[in-house]
């Protein structure tokens, strides 16, 4: 006999699914990254081709993502596929950097970005205090129910998505032509090979990273096989749009030496376009539309210390649940780590640490795609990667030849990265110890 609907569990649809991805990647990286690219690159052709390049890396891993998800449908991420193609340790990386970087580093920079939107508009504002009080007043709203929880994600997500087709919009139609050149000459093509091309690409993997935020939730998703494809589907393509689209309005609404350097590229464009008034009301808008990523990511990441807390005895804490079934434990160990990066480090220094380590695992889950074919040839696939193996190959070679990059140009934030891991790994071999003790 089925349960009545009042007492049966909550479960996430393709709509909401949908909205946590779109949530998690539409945020912090596409209102600030534009500055950082113009630095070392006027090319309107190859700044295009960042935020294109970037979707195709995005897509082939959501497509590589879902064959995995339907193939393996529990929570977990990359903590459960990778503890399963090769090993438990390595699994235990994973959920180690989703635990302490995965989503805390994203949260705090979204509060950040919000923080410095926000002070634009309203310069009285202190931006770090209001980034500290906006994640412990969205812990509070999602530590309380899960279905409110959702509901505010969709209805967030919403409003974020028509807000940016009214900016692309009204960009093409009240902008003054700045005098740059989309279409391609031969010096753009020999850019897009440059080492500055690599790096500033550091920045835009950044703002398409969310892309795999619904297989943290495998299993609070209806029908996850035939909809969790489809969601990461649907939320990638989505976003791929609205970036070249709204990137395409900041370049051609505004001069690029504005943009240089600037955090708050939202904000410098509206100026231009709408003029001073209204930029500063969609300044104000940008800053709102933020508290939708922290939403998205609040929401999902505790889901990784929950199913970690269930595997290993040493965290077996973490993964208690209240009576609505939310790890609000692991919530509120997440919420610490993200008030530490806010309060001690600078948004650039989280950006290029968290980027660097986050394509390290996500290089190592869609590599297992292979690992996994191999090993377990006969295992039931819903959902088999579309393009298979051109598109994982596509994948592994222009996320490693970021990786390469990374660690060249920016070899300081790779070693904390590099560290973080090794930290794991001492405490997985002491748990281990323990354990056999």
């Amino acid at each position: 006999m089925p349960l009545p609907l009042s007492v049966q569990p909550y479960k996430i649809s393709f709509l909401t699914g949908t909205a946590i991805v779109i949530a998690n990647m539409v945020g912090t990286g596409v209102f600030t990254s534009l500055g950082f690219q113009v630095v070392g690159m006027q090319s309107g052709f190859a700044l295009l081709m960042l935020w294109i390049v970037g979707g195709v890396i995005a897509l082939c891993g959501a497509l590589c993502y879902g064959e995995l998800a339907a193939a393996m449908p529990r929570s977990g991420g990359e903590y459960h596929y990778l503890s399963e193609i090769y090993h438990p340790a390595l699994g235990f990386l994973s959920g180690w950097v989703s635990a302490t970087v995965g989503f805390a580093a994203p949260t705090a920079l979204a509060t950040m970005a919000l923080g410095k939107y926000a002070a634009s508009v309203w310069p009285s504002l202190e931006p770090r205090f209001l980034s500290v009080a906006v994640v412990l007043l969205l812990t509070g709203v999602h530590a309380t129910s899960r279905r409110a929880g959702s509901q505010l994600q969709v209805v967030v997500t919403a409003i974020k998505v028509g807000v940016l087709l009214v900016f692309v919009v009204a960009g093409f139609g009240e902008a003054t032509p700045q005098p740059i050149v989309f279409l391609p000459v031969a010096a753009d093509w020999q850019q897009i090979l440059t080492p500055t091309f690599a790096v500033s690409l550091i920045y835009v993997s950044y703002a398409y990273s969310g892309w795999n935020a619904a297989v943290y939730l495998t299993g609070e998703v209806t029908d996850p096989q035939r909809n969790l494809p489809r969601i990461l589907l649907a939320g990638t393509v989505v976003v791929l749009l609205l970036y070249v689209g709204l990137n395409f309005v900041f370049l051609y609404s505004t001069p690029i030496p504005q943009l240089a350097g600037q955090l708050e590229v939202g904000y410098v464009a509206a100026s231009y376009i709408f003029g001073p008034a209204i930029g500063r009301f969609m300044g104000a808008v940008i800053a709102v539309l933020l508290v939708s990523t922290v939403s998205s990511m609040i929401f999902a990441g505790p889901r990784i210390i929950q199913v970690m807390g269930e595997d290993l005895p040493a965290l077996r804490g973490l993964a208690v649940v209240s009576s609505n079934g939310i790890p609000v434990r692991a919530m509120l160990l997440q919420t610490v780590l993200t008030l530490v990066f806010i309060l001690t480090a600078t948004f650039e220094q989280v950006l290029l640490y968290a980027g660097f380590i986050l394509s390290l695992l996500t290089f190592l889950t869609v590599l297992g795609l292979f690992v996994l074919r191999l090993r377990r040839p006969t295992l039931l696939r819903p959902y088999r990667a579309w393009g298979y193996p051109l598109t994982p190959l596509l994948f592994l070679a222009l996320s490693g030849w970021t990786l390469v990059f990374i660690l060249r140009d920016k070899p300081l934030e790779s070693l904390y990265g590099l560290a973080t891991l090794a930290a794991g790994a001492i405490v997985y071999f002491i748990g281990r110890r323990l354990k056999a003790v």
